[in-house]
């Protein structure tokens, strides 16, 4: 989830050309719906600052529905103070990475969570 249709398509082009599967939203409530939709989806990339639902108030709404409480979420963000990122994990995120994205980095902490 992403509210910047650019990073979602530059980011998209990357892991798909490393053989991920991607679906993409621009709306954490359409990324929900998306998710109660696919049991296929297995790690979200969420991102922490989106208008009109921000990404910790939808990892609480994923964390308290039981059908998606199971993903794993990546916070990613802006905000790169330690404080930002315990604040991701405290948040239920199992990874953290900050913008710009380092796609090595992306890339390890999805594997550490497949």
């Amino acid at each position: 989830m992403d509210d910047d249709p650019r990073n979602i398509f530059a980011l998209k082009l990357t892991l798909k050309s490393r053989g991920y599967q991607i679906e993409s939203s621009t709306m954490a409530q359409e990324a929900i719906e998306i998710l109660q939709k696919d049991d296929k989806i297995n790690i979200v990339l969420m991102d922490m600052m989106m208008p009109e639902m921000d990404g910790y108030q939808a990892i609480k709404i994923i964390r308290n529905t039981p059908s998606i409480s199971g993903v794993d979420i990546i916070s990613v963000t802006a905000q790169a103070m330690p404080e930002d990122r315990q604040k991701c994990l405290d948040a239920g995120a199992q990874d953290y990475v900050s913008k710009p994205i380092d796609v090595d980095q992306l890339i390890t902490a999805i594997e550490n969570l497949s």
